[in-house]
């Protein structure tokens, strides 16, 4: 089989344009629709009542969830300047309360900080655990920290991406929210979650502010 190297010779020689497999699929990603809205109901929270929209990835057996306060876009909203937190799936740190990680705190303090605004989503993204690694992987690369890998080096040496998580389909679910521009909730001031190409636009980073949990060794 040919080689990329070879083809894009043989393109130029020839006039033709030449497009790689990956180029493929990010257009399919940006132009064909990969999700869709199954349901809707209330939930009431400590930090009041939340509108759970919930979605289903059209190619893969995964579901999401986004927490919506007030009026995203419609009659009194243009979709414009909401308040947005991405959260990524971390069963160790959301449910168990594992203190490898500020997860839990920070989608606690981001569901707080839109109760405030009155206005903005919380998405839930599924598929995410262990930056997209998986549960079993994420606890194989724990036990390689404890012997004194960081948590990029540990999914390195399991064959592993850095970070496997694609954010297209959060994307995809903030357009049919009606979200169009946003102020993101991250404490990591590099991400993008992916949304060129989408229509969204990020017009502002701000911190989730939580308290840091201490660290604890094991007994």
């Amino acid at each position: 089989m040919a080689q990329t190297d070879e083809l894009r010779v043989f393109a130029d020689e020839h006039g033709l344009a030449l497009i790689t497999i990956a180029d493929l699929i990010e257009w399919r990603r940006k132009h064909e629709k990969h999700v869709e809205r199954i349901a809707e109901a209330r939930i009431p929270t400590r930090h009041g009542e939340f509108r759970a929209i919930g979605y289903s990835s059209i190619y893969e057996d995964v579901e999401h969830v986004a927490l919506v306060r007030g009026e995203i876009a419609g009659p009194n909203a243009d979709g414009d300047d909401v308040l947005v937190r991405v959260h990524s799936e971390c069963l160790t740190g959301d449910v168990f309360g594992s203190r490898r990680c500020d997860c839990g705190p920070q989608l606690d303090a981001a569901m707080a900080m839109v109760a405030r605004e009155g206005r903005g989503v919380v998405l839930y993204m599924r598929g995410h655990e262990g930056r997209g690694i998986g549960l079993m992987h994420k606890l194989q690369a724990y036990q390689l920290q404890d012997a004194g890998a960081d948590t990029v080096d540990a999914n390195l040496k399991l064959g592993l991406p850095a970070d496997a998580r694609d954010y297209g389909i959060g994307a995809q679910i903030l357009v049919d929210l009606g979200v169009r521009s946003m102020r993101l909730l991250t404490n990591n001031p590099a991400k993008r979650v992916g949304l060129d190409g989408y229509g969204l636009h990020i017009i502002e980073r701000c911190r989730c502010r939580c308290v840091p949990m201490r660290k604890t060794s094991a007994t």
